[in-house]
Parts: C-alpha cells; structure tokens; sequence
C-alpha cells in the first residue's frame, strides 16, 4: 500500500540571486527575523532589511526583478514590510518601511507611489476584501497598514485608480524616446495623496499585530448618519487581545475646528508677508510631509493576563474569526463579532497560523471528473504551523475535530497568496483559500492537497 501524501509540489526557488538574503544557509528562511516573504500565483517576493528579490516560481528562469528602495541611510530606514496588490489586469508590490513609509512598485521595480503614513515603523501590510454574495452587492476591498498604536486604512479602489493612472503613463511614455525619469520625491508629489483613515489605537499600549476585521453597527444613542464603523482587534505586550470601533469622523470640537480652519490662513497670510519683506535669493527647503489627523477610535474591550503577550493575528476571509498566537505557546481562536474566544489550543510556541478551506463533502470529493466543486463542498479549517514539532496540523471550524496532522522539513513556512481585488464568489470554478509550503533548505515550494482522500 503506497504512503499516502498531503502536498503537491508546484515549483522551486531555487536560484543564485537568493544568495544576498542569505540562501545557501541551512535555516535561512526562519532564522532570519528581517526575511520578509509575500506569496501570489506563481510570484513570491522575499525581502531583508534593504532589497527585495521577486521570482517566478513557475518559471525555471525563476528571477522576475530585484528592488532596492531608496531609504534613507541618515534615519537607518530598511524594509519592515512587503504585500502584493493583486487586480484583474495589474499587479505590483506594496513596501512598508521603518520610518512610516508606504511604497508601491511595479514589476520592473519601478516606483509607482511613495507616501508617509505615521512616523514609526510600519508592522504589517495586510489585503483584505469581504466576498460579494446572495447577501451583499459590494465587497469591501481594504489595505490595512499595521503600526504601534496606529492603523491605517486605504480602500482598494482607491488603490486601482492609482495603479491605472501609473501604467496609462508608463504605456504613453514607452513612445517616448527620452522618457522623463523622476526620483522619489517628484513622485511623491506628482500624485494627490492616497485618501485613507488614520487611528490611535494605542489606549492600551502599543500593538504588535493588528488587523481591521469588517464593518460593524454605530454606538447605541448615537445620531445615524452615512459614515460607516469598523472593528479593529489589536495584540501586544499589555493587553493580549483589545478590540475598538473605528469612525470614519475625525470628531474634533467646535474650537478644533476653528482652529484648524482660522491658524492655517492666519499662518499662510503672515507667511505671504515675510516673503514680500524679506526677500531671498536662496530657494526654500521642502519640509517633512505631515501625516493626516487621527480620526476617532472608541475601545470596547480587552484582554489583560501578564505575562502573556499577543505575537501573530491571523483573520479568516470574511473576518468573522481570529487566530491569535501568544508567548505562552497558546493559540486563541476569537470570534470578533461577539469579541469571545471559542476556543484554545496549548502546546504551540513559536506557531504560526493560516486559515484554508478543505473539501470534506465526500460525495463532490468522489464525482466524476467532469464535477467542480462549488463552495458549499468546503469547509473553513485552520492550518497550524508548529516548527518546534516539524509538523502541520489541519483543524476543522469552529468545533471541529483535527483532519489532518502533516510532517515537514525543518526549515520550512507556510504561506498563502495575498487577496485578489475584484474576486467573486460567482465566479466558477470556485477557487477555494489554498496553503503553501516553503521548504527553504531545498527551495522546493509545495501545496497542500484541497481533499482529505
């Protein structure tokens, strides 16, 4: 009886030009805590603290770009972050840096989008979108930037419309035989800011995950109007789980709004004046761009139990559910609409978590051939990573038993392709939430297996 598999392998990394990161060493791809990785369709981007290397898995070629950021070296800044955007017909790479900045690059590594989101570093850049259904007409389509005590949020839109303007231009200018080339700072004033909301939401301290889980209902009591709320959960060292309703008013009082409409003509007409006084021949510096205000986040509730500490959220597609990993090797799986934890696992230091989906419906598993599967064939799990064990459990939600328990290599990390914008749940055949596997000794890159059988 031949042993029964869980993977797939669909392709290698393998490749010279991973050596600036450090490939060739035994365990460079988990002992490196500055080793960024960002997975889509047959692409993956992996970054350390001052380059990015993108690879075609798929391909034997391998090698697509590789992407140097101007940082600055006066503020030490290095990469803290990477997340692919992915649309229909574009697709480019989302950079964080440690002194707040937000970077888009196109493919060639180009820089499309340069902008400062907060001074600090930025954690995480997540890419979320709720699917339309029967039950909802539009999908909200979000990037999520994750900071200490600060989140941000852009609509998906907003960033399609940014990427479109980007490649017309770069299409007009491939015509051109001396295209303009212009440096960081002309593109960071060659569009209009991307419009996005700001919160502080360190009440409860600093955050070192966070994540904005959907939209949620106003305050009780409260005027009703069009502004729309939203849930964030955030981890940390002070509080392993807090949540807040974020508002998209920024909620000043009346003197604020004085303020912030009467000092800045004041300031502008007393600036007019210098200038006419006091004439210069030397050109004025360009001042620091200023991050926006923040807009009101208002704390529901948290979760203080010293010593342990939130390291890693992880949400499931429609944000209903969290998985939260802390440093007591404790993994919390949070409904963040009711705000509980439904259930616990023990045993799991230095974990990491994914949600997949798994066809359990025997009878689609069985069909013909000729049978695609829809989404009432699947079933939400969660795929958990434990190294210290080499193995990968399968746990089926929200009560369900374990599925699948799968060895693998010291060394590895699993992964999972970012969102797609646009995506429907109309769309057929259905594409179920996939898991892959990282074998970073052997660049060998693996998929677990949709079907139990």
């Amino acid at each position: 009886m031949s042993k029964r598999t869980h993977t797939t392998e669909v392709g290698s990394i393998a490749c010279t030009d991973l050596s600036d990161l450090g490939a060739g060493k035994e365990g460079w791809l988990v002992n490196d805590p500055n080793l960024l990785c960002a997975l889509d369709m047959h692409t993956i981007a992996l970054a350390n603290r001052y380059q990015t290397v993108i690879i075609n898995w798929a391909d034997p070629e391998g090698l697509v770009a590789k992407i140097r950021p101007e940082l600055s070296p006066i503020a030490s800044e290095y990469i803290t972050a990477i997340e692919w955007l992915v649309f229909e017909e574009m697709r480019a790479l989302a950079v964080g840096t440690s002194r707040g900045y937000f970077l888009v690059y196109d493919l060639k590594g180009d820089l499309v989008h340069r902008q400062l989101i907060h001074s600090g570093r930025i954690l995480k850049l997540r890419v979320r979108g709720s699917r339309r259904d029967l039950t909802q007409d539009t999908a909200e389509e979000e990037v999520c930037v994750v900071m200490p005590g600060v989140l941000a949020r852009f609509d998906g839109s907003e960033i399609q419309k940014m990427l479109q303007r980007w490649f017309q231009d770069s299409n007009s200018n491939f015509w051109d035989q001396k295209p303009k080339q212009r440096d960081s700072e002309d593109l960071e004033n060659s569009y209009e800011r991307l419009p996005h909301q700001l919160w502080n939401v360190s009440k409860y301290g600093p955050c070192a995950d966070a994540a904005i889980t959907g939209l949620m209902p106003p305050p009780l009591m409260e005027v009703q109007s069009s502004q729309r709320y939203f849930c964030a959960v955030t981890i940390g060292e002070d509080t392993v789980i807090s949540a807040f309703r974020l508002s998209e008013d920024r909620s000043r009082s009346l003197v604020g709004a004085i303020l912030s409409k009467v000092v800045p003509a004041t300031f502008s007409t007393i600036s007019s004046l210098s200038k006419m006084i006091w004439r210069s021949e030397q050109s004025p510096k360009k001042s620091e761009p200023k991050p926006q205000s923040f807009a009101r986040a208002s704390p529901l509730t948290c979760l203080k139990d010293h010593p342990r500490k939130g390291e890693r959220l992880t949400l499931s597609p429609s944000g209903s559910l969290a998985a939260i990993t802390d440093s007591l090797g404790r993994i919390l799986l949070l409904d963040t609409q009711a705000l509980v934890v439904v259930r616990l696992w023990k045993g799991y230091r230095d974990a990491s978590c994914v949600f997949m989906e798994m066809l359990v419906n025997k009878d689609a598993a069985t069909s013909s051939a000729y049978y695609a599967p829809v989404k009432s064939d699947y079933c939400l799990c969660l795929a958990i990573h434990a190294p210290r064990k080499g193995i990968i459990e399968v746990w089926q939600m929200r009560t369900g038993p374990r599925l699948l328990t799968i060895q693998c290599a010291k060394g590895s990390k699993i992964l999972q392709p970012t969102y797609r914008f646009g995506s429907s749940m109309a769309s057929s055949p259905y594409v179920p939430l996939e898991v892959f596997l990282l074998n970073g000794d052997s660049g060998q890159l693996s998929v677990l297996n949709r079907s139990l059988s």
